[in-house]
């Protein structure tokens, strides 16, 4: 498998979030402001790299009946690693995105790649494809939350720039307050759904190759 493959695959072909239509609750919960979408997209891609490269190395030693349990297990014990570090060192982080970094543990993303990807690849591969489809998702998060965040408050890089105000873009009482409430991440979302297959019919028209957005390995992990 090429490393361009696994990330065309991550970014575009099969996004997690976009295509695979995976981790959505949390992609549409948090992504009201930059500071939330680029740190929750730092900590999925985090938990991704390591719970992939561990379920890689234990693939030929986790029995095949309790593997999904297994699995459960090494990304519960990232995901508390995370939490932990998130909330001792950038607190603010942690208390905006509340339950979500702890949910992480039953968010398909993760669940789904060590199923189909990391338990029959080499650790390299295993650890490749975290990155690329923890960037996928960094980079559909970001999205919503620069649009919801422009339309809806009228500010770019809430919790970041301008010593955490953003930047002021149009008057406040300009904004769409419904595009931050969850109405908002619907729409946005759907538009952005609507751009990533636009994308990918186009590239399996150029390429003659048509993708499959969600291998057969996911149906067990899906049910």
């Amino acid at each position: 498998m090429k490393i361009k493959d696994l990330f065309l695959d991550g970014v575009i072909r099969k996004n997690p979030v976009l295509v695979q239509l995976l981790g959505m609750c949390s992609a549409l919960a948090i992504t009201t402001s930059l500071f939330n979408g680029l740190g929750m997209g730092l900590a999925v891609t985090i938990i991704l790299i390591c719970s992939n490269v561990v379920i890689s190395l234990l693939r030929n030693f986790i029995p095949k009946k309790i593997r999904i349990a297994a699995f459960i297990v090494v990304i519960a014990a990232f995901v508390t690693i995370v939490d932990l570090l998130i909330q001792a060192f950038i607190p603010d982080l942690s208390e905006s995105l509340g339950v979500f970094i702890p949910l992480i543990v039953v968010n398909c993303i993760i669940l789904g790649r060590a199923e189909a990807l990391a338990s029959k690849n080499k650790v390299g591969v295993a650890a490749l494809d975290g990155l690329f489809q923890g960037i996928g998702y960094t980079i559909a998060a970001v999205a919503m939350c620069i649009v919801r965040e422009l339309l809806g408050s009228g500010t770019f890089g809430g919790g970041i720039l301008n010593g955490g105000a953003g930047i002021r873009i149009f008057p406040e009482q300009f904004g769409a307050t419904y595009m931050i409430m969850p109405f908002g991440g619907f729409i946005v979302m759907a538009f952005l759904i609507a751009l990533t297959q636009w994308l990918v019919a186009r590239n399996e028209k150029k390429t003659g190759k048509k993708a499959d957005p969600v291998p057969d390995e996911y149906e067990e992990v899906l049910k």
